[in-house]
């Protein structure tokens, strides 16, 4: 049910990473703040209070809940790159793909799905890496579908993860073939689990 409610919640926030406007705030104003836009069923506010607390490593379980409380309070209005469950490399997902820059626009988009290694050692999350002409959530839901599908998507896909990539989207092809593999490296030396970046 969440996911398909992540596909189909509004788009009219900024597609983007967050600008981490709480960056200097201390934590119990972060959390002040994410009351508050609970309260008035401000999923962008929420989702930038939560997103504050993950880069600065914040425990697990403090995520979950407060993913889960946003989630019941404000869903039609959460950004699309607030991911729907704790991943703890998260942060490192982040800045890895922000070492990655394109000089040229085009029509090719690198993107990113959560895939889902509970049955596995380790880490229970890993992530595909790919490159494609449609939007993020357009090419999951194709792989879902088995539609020009990845293996390990289509077995363990859980959603996008829209945030880390959201400055490598409409950028030339040959670039977003470079990136893709750079990519994909990095996030494997960084200690992540990585499918895909062919």
């Amino acid at each position: 049910m969440r996911a398909a409610a992540k596909r189909g919640r509004l788009r009219g926030h900024p597609g983007g990473a967050p600008e981490r406007r709480f960056r200097a705030a201390a934590r119990p104003a972060i959390l002040s703040a994410f009351e508050q836009a609970v309260a008035a069923r401000d999923g962008a506010s929420a989702a930038e209070c939560v997103h504050e607390l993950w880069m600065r490593g914040e425990i697990g379980l403090q995520i979950e809940q407060l993913l889960a409380r946003a989630w019941a309070a404000a869903a039609p209005t959460l950004p699309d790159w607030l991911p729907m469950r704790h991943v703890a490399w998260l942060p490192t997902a982040y800045e890895v793909a922000a070492r990655c820059t394109a000089a040229r626009c085009g029509r090719s988009n690198i993107y990113l799905v959560l895939l889902d290694y509970a049955d596995a050692p380790g880490d229970p999350h890993g992530v595909y890496v790919g490159m494609s002409g449609y939007p993020a959530h357009e090419r999951f839901d194709q792989h879902k579908a088995g539609i020009r599908a990845a293996g390990s998507v289509l077995k363990r896909g859980l959603e996008p993860l829209t945030g880390p990539v959201a400055h490598l989207q409409g950028i030339a092809r040959d670039e977003a073939e470079r990136i893709e593999s750079e990519l994909a490296e990095a996030l494997r030396a960084a200690g992540i689990r990585v499918q895909g970046g062919h």
